[in-house]
Formats: structure tokens, C-alpha cells, sequence
């Protein structure tokens, strides 16, 4: 595993970015009405896969904190998936946008699920006194 200096150096926050630009993208085609709810949910949810890794990773030092914003994180990449469903199921994607996306999201959680696992790897040793 490479050294990252930061956040945007890993690659499951890139996987999440790209993913949830591509959400982005996709929900501009959504119908006006869905304005406040599927739409905003959507980017709102794919979105906080981002900010909860990115937080996670300024709280390494801690690994309870560290795993527990990692957590968020696949909480959030899993509502991400409802959304989707609802989203396919109102046909505002078809199937071959939403098989891509959630696909995606079944990778970041993969990754999210093995940095929980094994926590050790990514927090910091604990400062000497």
C-alpha cells in the first residue's frame, strides 16, 4: 500500500468522488419535482461517502473515531444505493446506469469495509509522552 499524504491521495475517497460526480451528472436529468427529495437525497448521500472519508482520515490518530467515521461512510454509500433504486424503478436511469453505479458502490464499500477490518494499517501509532 502506497504512503498517502492525504485524503485525496486514497483511492477509495477517488472511487467515491468520481461516483458521486457521476450521480451528479445523472440526477441533472431528473424531473423538476424531484428537486427536494430523490434528487437532493441522492447528492446529499453520495456526497457524505466523500466528507466521512476525508474525516476519517484527519481522525487516524484515533482509531475508534477513525472506524466510526469510516462507518458513515458505508452507511451513507448504502443509502446511496437505495436512492438508486429508486431512481431506476421511477425510470429516471436504465439499467445499464444503474447496474455501473451501484457496481461502484459495491467496490467502495468492499474497500471501506476492509480499511474497518483492518484499522491497524491506516491510524497512527498513539504520541509518545
Amino acid at each position: 500500500m502506497a504512503y498517502a499524504n492525504s485524503f485525496n491521495d486514497l483511492m477509495v475517497y477517488q472511487k467515491a468522488f468520481e461516483t458521486a460526480m457521476e450521480i451528479y451528472r445523472v440526477s441533472r436529468a431528473f424531473p423538476p419535482e424531484e428537486r427536494y427529495s430523490l434528487t437532493s437525497q441522492i447528492k446529499r448521500s453520495s456526497r457524505s461517502v466523500c466528507g466521512n472519508i476525508a474525516e476519517g482520515w484527519r481522525k487516524r490518530r484515533y482509531p475508534k473515531l477513525f472506524e466510526n467515521k469510516l462507518t458513515d461512510a458505508d452507511g451513507e454509500a448504502t443509502e446511496t444505493q437505495n436512492w438508486l433504486n429508486f431512481a431506476l424503478a421511477c425510470d429516471y436511469i436504465d439499467n445499464k446506469t444503474y447496474s455501473r453505479i451501484y457496481e461502484e458502490y459495491n467496490e467502495i464499500l468492499s474497500i471501506i469495509t476492509s480499511m474497518i477490518i483492518n484499522s491497524d494499517k491506516w491510524t497512527l501509532p498513539p504520541k509518545k509522552k
